[in-house]
């Protein structure tokens, strides 16, 4: 990989951030994996991050890609980090709120878009393409199995966008068919897909894990704009509304299987291999994960303690600060018994998040044991599946059975 493009830029007397050099950057770290990227490239880009206060703005997205290609020199390297969350649109509810259908579509929009670019790095190996990350390519069986799954999971957001995939007994004509509907990209989609992806080594199946982790924190900043705004509802007496929030979360959080099935696919002594360059990057780090739960139950002051929430300072401090919870908004109107009578939608909204909610968890704990076992530590260096499940740190509610989606709230 040649730095050339990069010295050209810096050579520049007023370099600009939209001519910034990011193919080479992105090429240069899936040649190397971030772990192994050469000394000269992080040396160069110091430089550019250096003279971003000479350029013209805009230059937000070139600051926080700079930040992203250098976080393990900087020492900085964490989950956010790793999956260059910064430079994904996740739905937060700290934004100005936009109509609920609106959210939704550019939820899609991404989420089709994240699968679409897994699905064509998937058919360039199968076709022998040379695709970055040659290191331990699996056999055609499990790209066929890994396709169908992809597929299975961008079906919902894609039906909602007015596609439709023909029924192909062959996964591999399907995957074709679902990855045409990333021709149209803009300019800033097409940029977008490719700095999100800087991958710690060249082992295949990183692509994939990246991926699905992406698509994962995308659907759960929705799920918390659902559930911030199924609180209000409460509180403003629209139950029924809460209740079909409720409902549609639900749905979304159901409509996350396949990616589960999809993540069974990667390789044992892949996974291995790569998630020894990750120390410093776990899960627990998820702001969006943490949001969802802390939006149902406010978190007993232990694990409002642990590492879970101090590693999320931002929504620790909306904790402490008073956060609403769907709990307390209905503890508040558990007593009108009339109005929870007259209001089904919101008890069957309850029921179906509850159990959304579980079935999530059970599927997540089985995977993680599969993956790790039982006495490994997790991803990042941090516990392995006993903390995590147990002792309720990727868990995203608790252990007993809820009415609605909190923690031990009957």
């Amino acid at each position: 990989m040649n730095p050339a493009p990069l010295r050209r830029w810096l050579a520049q007397h007023q370099p600009s951030a939209q001519r910034f050099p990011y193919d080479a950057v992105i090429d240069a770290y899936q040649h190397h994996g971030k772990q192994r990227v050469p000394t000269n490239w992080t040396a160069l880009l110091r430089a550019a991050r250096g003279r971003l206060p000479e350029l013209p703005a805009p230059t937000g997205d070139l600051a926080a890609f700079l930040d992203l290609a250098l976080d393990k020199p900087d020492d900085r390297y964490d989950y956010r980090s790793y999956l260059a969350l910064p430079l994904l649109p996740i739905p937060d509810p700290d934004n100005r709120p936009q109509p609920a259908d609106r959210m939704l579509a550019h939820r899609d929009r991404l989420h089709v878009l994240l699968l679409a670019d897994l699905i064509t790095f998937e058919l360039r190996a199968l076709d022998n393409s040379s695709p970055p990350l040659p290191q331990l390519r699996p056999d055609p069986a499990v790209v066929r199995k890994r396709l169908r799954h992809t597929v299975r999971a961008a079906m919902p957001a894609l039906r909602r966008r007015g596609v439709t995939i023909p029924a192909a007994s062959d996964p591999v004509t399907a995957a074709r068919q679902a990855a045409a509907v990333a021709l149209d990209l803009s300019p800033q989609e097409r940029l977008t897909l490719r700095a999100t992806m800087l991958p710690v080594s060249t082992v295949h199946d990183e692509w994939m894990f990246i991926r699905v982790l992406q698509t994962f924190e995308l659907t759960f900043g929705l799920l918390a704009v659902d559930l911030t705004a199924a609180i209000a509802a409460v509180h403003g007496g629209h139950l029924h509304t809460a209740g079909t929030r409720l409902s549609f979360a639900a749905t979304l959080l159901r409509e996350t299987a396949p990616l589960w099935s999809l993540l069974a696919t990667i390789q044992p002594q892949a996974f291995h291999t790569f998630r020894v360059h990750t120390d410093g990057a776990s899960a627990i780090q998820s702001r969006a994960y943490k949001l969802v739960e802390s939006l149902c139950r406010t978190p007993d002051p232990q694990r409002l303690n642990s590492a879970a929430y101090l590693s999320v300072p931002d929504v620790r401090a909306r904790i402490r600060g008073g956060q609403p919870t769907i709990t307390e908004a209905l503890d508040a109107i558990r007593a009108n018994h009339q109005a929870l009578a007259q209001t089904p939608v919101l008890a069957d909204g309850m029921r179906q998040f509850t159990t959304a909610v579980h079935q999530w968890r059970r599927t997540h704990y089985r995977l993680a044991v599969r993956m790790l076992g039982t006495s490994r530590p997790g991803t990042g260096a941090t516990p392995g599946t006993p903390y995590l499940f147990h002792g309720r740190d990727a868990a995203v509610f608790g252990d007993r059975e809820p009415l609605t989606c909190g923690d031990g709230h009957r």
